[in-house]
């Protein structure tokens, strides 16, 4: 019955065009710059004057169009232009539409004749003196054809030439203006005037200044003036610690822009001289003048030495020796002696000068004396104690010392013998914490994989999913991808968030190979197995995702915590090398090194994310929270659709709807989602058309200016996200297909699919990269487990990348989970994923995780605070 319907609706509406009919068609014209046009459209066959007029593919926005009636359903209009331009040219035609059909005119052009206008006026030059070089001019009719006249410094250079002109000038010493004059039956028009410039040196650089001091390591910053007509490619840093005995360190070279040095290492409380220079393709500029500073104080870095004693009735005095300057890091503010007599501490003193005299010998009596220098900053390490003692007894005491310190080195050298021997003949053999040895080969490396990720002091029984007293039909899901912790070693960290935090980690498997893998890990303050059960959730969700742009569930496994009811839940998830898809847009735009990103590589992520998006649709889930943000992109930058925290599956129907107030993506949500909670798979394609803004702005906030209180206001208006400046109209048009007020008019998953990978062929592969994009991952490709922060190519490859938001692993409490593992050596700080730098994950999620990126490298210097050491001195 449907069918048959459909067939005469499609007959009626066949019936209905066949009887509209162009009466008039608009003509061709020739009109004189200036003057006026007008072209004519009638239609007969149509109750309302609905006519648009059409120019080279675009519809013709026009006010003042006028509709004439010439009888019943037959209607005449006009497209006039008062004063026709050059950019008036083209090929203008009328459209109708009758009952979802569109009949088009027979197409007419308009062609402008007047005085030239220039494609390509001369522009400004700069060449090395005694070079030759060639000027451009361009310019068309009609009338054609047209002539160009050079004119040099004001004199004319030789005879008109036909249009287009390259104009050979020899070698030159001096600067010198130039235009062009171009010339047709109509008249001349004279271009712009452009000056030929002799490259020179650049100047010296002005306004050095310190902008960050933070520890040991200083932030210089400083301003070119006049570059020689020539861009400066790098800039030479000399840098001086002024002391006792005069040393100067390395000079640097520094890529620029931006013109930024972070000076690491610094020594605390030294005065230091910097200067820079600047280079361009002549040479390099004069320095600036020195710019003086003193480093900030640290606390000392040595206790004081030789503390020693001298006991009588009436005192005691202490003694002991000064630090030198370098170890002494500030100005000395006091001494701090600190005691313990009976196992109790008592009342620390302060002395301005190296000794002490305390009066009443008697009472100091077998009590523990130790020392620390203090700075405004605070207090050094505290010397060796010191127990007081009757002379006599003294004596005594240090033959004793003698005889344990020499029968513990005989028994330490027994040990140390005892092990190597063991070791030697069991080459190859697990040992209880793992493959110690390789077996002898062809290679003699030596390898150590841990066989636990935990204290085994800490005898906890493994957890179950059967002791969280969650829900049976989640635990079916979970239980066959449980692991147990064991088999896990955590490492660095990735991210963090409202919800717990994302850790690099390495999975033992039987056969004791190891696989490097992400593990997201709930918060360590968790109080009901509620909380536990909406981590797992996610987990479930993905169980059976089995897709490649979709990221797959590894396992999840339960860590017992000592003296807690609860365990702690991990997801584990694959590794993705490059990180989430915002952070290496950010690096590619505002990176210390930015890199180029051609239009072939950024569609092939829309297309990537889309398949991935249409894989969840036809299994019914919504993502609710698709973003640059929350998609990973692998070894080789393959797109994985990732972060289904607020995801939802949908077992009747068609949408969900949020029961509760919670923090969303603001700037990410469709219009009915933020009206009235309604979440469906086209709310979806929203925020798929917002991420594809993301990609082609290389990581901009969306909506920027705009709060997030005031989007609900700014959309129901009719506004949308601009186009960018370098992206297609094309490309546009499928990003904002998918904000169209009504759900049902945005385009499916699968349609997006098909565009975009018909547009993904039609593009042509970008060129190979000189270099590949490497310096995007800050980890090696061997990781090895327990590794240290600061060693190997790690530090190598941060500090020639210049990565900014590596974070020192100081400015963050130890996790819980690292005590006792051999992940406790490796705790670095890896932020790849930069959650709320200022304000924590609240502000992460009311911002949609986008709000902290700026659009400069000052300020994304500023938001990603905590780096690690950029450049060593």
């Amino acid at each position: 019955m449907a069918l048959i319907l459909w067939i005469v609706v499609i007959l009626l509406r066949s019936v209905a065009a066949a009887g509209v009919t162009f009466t008039k068609h608009p003509s061709n014209q020739t009109v004189s710059q200036g003057n006026a046009a007008r072209l004519v459209c009638a239609v007969q066959g149509v109750t309302e004057p609905d006519i648009v007029w059409m120019k080279d593919g675009h519809k013709v926005l026009s006010s003042d169009q006028m509709f004439i009636t010439l009888g019943e359903n037959h209607w005449e209009t006009f497209h006039s232009l008062k004063s026709v331009q050059q950019q008036d040219a083209g090929q203008y035609w009328c459209e109708v539409e009758v009952h979802g059909r569109t009949l088009s005119s027979q197409p007419a052009w308009i062609t402008v004749e007047g005085v030239p206008h220039f494609l390509q006026e001369p522009q400004d030059v700069a060449t090395f003196p005694n070079e030759p070089v060639n000027l451009t001019c361009e310019a068309v009719g009609p009338p054609d054809p047209v002539e160009v006249l050079w004119w040099l410094g004001g004199v004319q250079e030789g005879e008109a030439r036909l249009s287009p002109s390259v104009l050979h000038v020899q070698g030159i010493n001096s600067s010198f203006k130039f235009y062009c004059e171009a010339k047709n039956s109509r008249g001349i028009s004279v271009s712009r005037t452009g000056t030929v410039h002799i490259k020179v040196l650049p100047a010296a650089p002005v306004e050095l200044q310190v902008v960050r001091m933070l520890d040991n390591n200083i932030t210089l910053s400083w301003k070119p003036v006049f570059t020689g007509h020539s861009d400066l490619s790098s800039c030479i840093v000399q840098v001086l610690r002024r002391s006792v005995r005069r040393r100067e360190l390395p000079q640097q070279e520094v890529l620029v822009p931006p013109h930024l040095l972070l000076l690491s290492g610094v020594r605390s409380h030294s005065n230091y001289s910097v200067r820079v220079s600047c280079v361009n393709e002549v040479g390099a500029s004069p320095f600036s003048p020195w710019l003086h500073f003193t480093s900030p104080e640290s606390v000392p870095s040595a206790a004081p030495r030789n503390l020693t004693f001298d006991l009588s009735e009436q005192k005691l005095s202490l003694n002991w020796a000064e630090l030198q300057e370098e170890e002494l890091q500030g100005n000395l503010l006091a001494y701090k002696v600190q005691w313990i007599l009976g196992g109790e501490h008592q009342e620390p003193l302060l002395f301005k000068e190296n000794w002490a005299q305390l009066s009443g010998g008697g009472r100091f009596l077998n009590a523990s004396f130790q020392v620390s220098a203090c700075t405004s900053v605070g207090c050094g390490p505290w010397s060796l104690p010191v127990l007081v003692l009757p002379a006599s007894v003294q004596f005594q005491v240090q033959r004793s010392h003698m005889w344990v310190g020499l029968l513990l080195c005989v028994f330490v050298a027994t040990v140390v013998g005892l092990l190597l021997a063991i070791l030697a003949r069991r080459r190859g053999k697990e040992t209880q914490f793992g493959w110690a040895l390789k077996p002898p080969g062809a290679e003699s490396s030596v390898s150590f994989t841990a066989a636990r990720s935990f204290s085994r002091n800490c005898a906890e029984p493994e957890s179950t999913l059967d002791s969280l007293g969650i829900n049976n039909d989640l635990k079916n899901k979970l239980q066959d991808v449980l692991i147990p912790d064991r088999l896990i070693t955590l490492g660095h960290m990735l991210g963090k968030g409202e919800f717990g935090s994302v850790r690099e980690a390495f999975l033992k498997a039987e056969d004791t190979s190891v696989q490097k893998v992400a593990v997201k890990v709930l918060k360590s303050d968790i109080t009901s197995s509620g909380d536990i059960e909406q981590c797992l959730k996610e987990a479930a969700n993905m169980k059976d995702f089995h897709h490649p742009n979709v990221i797959q569930l590894i396992g999840v496994s339960l860590h017992r915590r000592r003296g807690q009811r609860l365990p702690i839940p991990m997801v584990v998830l694959p590794f993705m090398k490059h990180g989430d898809l915002h952070t290496f847009l950010l690096l590619a735009r505002l990176g210390e090194q930015p890199f180029d990103l051609s239009l072939h590589t950024l569609v092939k992520f829309k297309l990537d994310i889309s398949r991935g998006m249409e894989y969840l649709s036809s299994r019914n889930i919504i993502h609710r929270d698709l973003a640059a943000r929350n998609c990973m992109l692998d070894e080789n930058l393959k797109v994985c659709v990732a972060d289904f925290g607020l995801s939802k599956k949908i077992y009747s129907g068609d949408y969900y709807r949020q029961g509760s107030v919670s923090k969303l993506p603001v700037k990410w949500i469709a219009l009915e989602s933020l009206a009235d909670n309604l979440y469906t798979t086209q709310s979806d394609v929203w925020a798929f058309g917002v991420t594809m803004w993301e990609i082609m702005t290389r990581g901009q906030t969306p909506y920027p200016g705009v709060e997030n209180s005031e989007i609900y206001e700014f959309l129901i208006k009719g506004e949308r996200l601009k186009r960018p400046p370098d992206c297609r109209s094309d490309i546009y048009d499928i990003m904002h297909s998918c904000w169209s007020p009504v759900p049902k008019c945005r385009p499916s998953f699968q349609h997006l699919v098909n565009q975009l990978e018909v547009l993904w062929r039609s593009l042509s592969p970008a060129p190979p990269q000189k270099e590949p994009l490497l310096y995007v991952n800050l980890e090696g490709e061997e990781g090895e487990p327990g590794r240290e922060r600061g060693g190997g190519d790690r530090e190598a490859a941060a500090s020639s990348w210049n990565v900014p938001w590596q974070q020192r692993a100081g400015d963050e409490d130890k996790h819980w989970l690292m005590v006792g593992s051999g992940a406790e050596l490796a705790i670095g700080g890896d932020y790849r994923y930069i959650v709320g730098p200022r304000g924590g994950p609240e502000e992460e999620d009311a911002e949609g995780g986008g709000e902290r990126r700026s659009e400069s490298m000052d300020t994304l210097q500023e938001e990603l605070r905590d780096e690690d050491d950029v450049i060593n001195v």
